[in-house]
């Protein structure tokens, strides 16, 4: 029960539940040629751009060359991890059995590991979705983004940690995937780690030398700002898929919950916590590709495994959903939202924040919550009577 929550029965939560069903269901059943003819476009795309750049980078001593290389090479690492590599490891794509775009057999451009991603991602982060003490991604362990997690002196500095991590995102996200707090803690032993540390290892010395070696040395007297354009590229790529990633997650009205909110929790329950848990992105056709339909956190949240290219289409009945239950539907532009995680990154490196942070998630709680509540407790008084 929240703030959110409290005027809605435990049959509210259930035709909710019951709603959102229907909604997959009957996406999930209409899916068909044209959906595959999608990805399959995008993956097109995708490859166009890195020949491109990768094209261009070989004459990257000329300065119009590295500067078109570059941005072409970061637009093809971007479309790749977030509309490609992102949803086919989801298993978005798995109905359309192609060995070549499934989440079994995809690998993609990134120095984490497909399964381990895999592993912290799809199940821990998607289950246990904003769950204190289940659902790691709350920071990813170097930041504090809720008021509840206890305040250490590091966070004094998490402005700057926040900057370091964004430059360096695929290399944080791989370390993370480890988890090698286990070890700090006591739960796992550096033995215990070393597999996977070698596995990715393995995967990160291939992504370095494909950009920073292999591809460069193609270009010959170029080799220098040709890996310079690969570093570059990279980076642009961590810059966004940050920023997006922390506007679906981090804005100051997205809640939190504690463990005991798992105890017996039902399918119903969870679709609830998946949308008071995630914010949307509001903007063109383009900024939802660009961010791999991201920008649609909440359906993505609420159907993980469906083709990210149908979230627009439900996202206007999921928005309705919420207004007729009296939820709130956190949405806005990319520059407010980051906008507000930044405020609330800065205000939570220092100690408390509790105050402050439930006044503005109070303030986005949807007009006419009082009217939702009293048409439910009308109605629980005429349903004895008309029985």
């Amino acid at each position: 029960m929240t703030p959110s929550t409290a005027h809605l029965s435990v049959e509210d939560v259930e035709r909710i539940g019951a709603e959102l069903e229907a909604i997959r269901d009957e996406v999930m059943s209409s899916l068909g040629e044209a959906d595959a003819r999608y990805i399959r476009r995008v993956i097109r795309s995708q490859r166009g751009f890195e020949i491109a750049g990768r094209a261009l980078l070989l004459g990257a001593l000329f300065p119009p060359a590295f500067l078109l290389g570059t941005a072409s090479l970061g637009v093809a690492k971007i479309l790749e991890n977030m509309e490609i590599g992102h949803n086919v490891l989801h298993g978005q794509w798995d109905w359309m059995r192609d060995p070549e775009i499934h989440s079994t057999t995809w690998e993609w451009d990134h120095v984490s590991t497909a399964a381990s991603w895999q592993q912290t991602h799809n199940y821990l982060h998607h289950t246990y979705t904003n769950v204190h003490g289940k659902d790691r991604d709350i920071g990813y362990n170097v930041l504090r983004v809720d008021p509840d997690q206890p305040w250490h002196p590091q966070y004094l500095f998490q402005t700057v940690t926040n900057l370091g991590l964004a430059l360096i995102f695929e290399w944080g996200i791989a370390a993370f995937d480890l988890e090698l707090d286990e070890v700090a803690d006591g739960r796992a032993t550096w033995a215990d780690k070393m597999p996977e540390i070698k596995k990715m290892a393995r995967k990160a010395g291939k992504q370095a030398l494909k950009d920073y070696v292999v591809f460069p040395a193609l270009s010959g007297p170029s080799f220098v700002p040709a890996a310079l354009g690969g570093l570059l590229a990279n980076t642009i790529r961590n810059v966004w898929s940050h920023a997006v990633i922390f506007c679906g997650h981090f804005p100051v009205e997205v809640e939190t919950f504690d463990e005991e909110r798992l105890e017996n929790e039902s399918q119903a329950e969870w679709y609830v916590r998946q949308m008071l848990g995630s914010a949307n992105l509001e903007g063109s056709p383009l900024l939802h590709l660009m961010t791999g339909n991201l920008s649609h956190q909440i359906e993505h949240h609420l159907f993980p495994d469906m083709p990210s290219n149908r979230y627009a289409q439900v996202a206007p009945k999921i928005r309705d959903l919420c207004r007729r239950y009296g939820l709130p539907y956190h949405a806005g532009p990319m520059w407010k939202q980051y906008g507000g995680v930044l405020w609330k990154i800065a205000r939570l490196s220092l100690p408390g924040g509790h105050a402050t942070i439930e006044k503005r998630q109070r303030r986005a709680l949807p007009i006419g919550r009082d009217a939702v509540a009293t048409l439910r407790r009308l109605r629980d008084r005429v349903s004895p009577a008309a029985a």
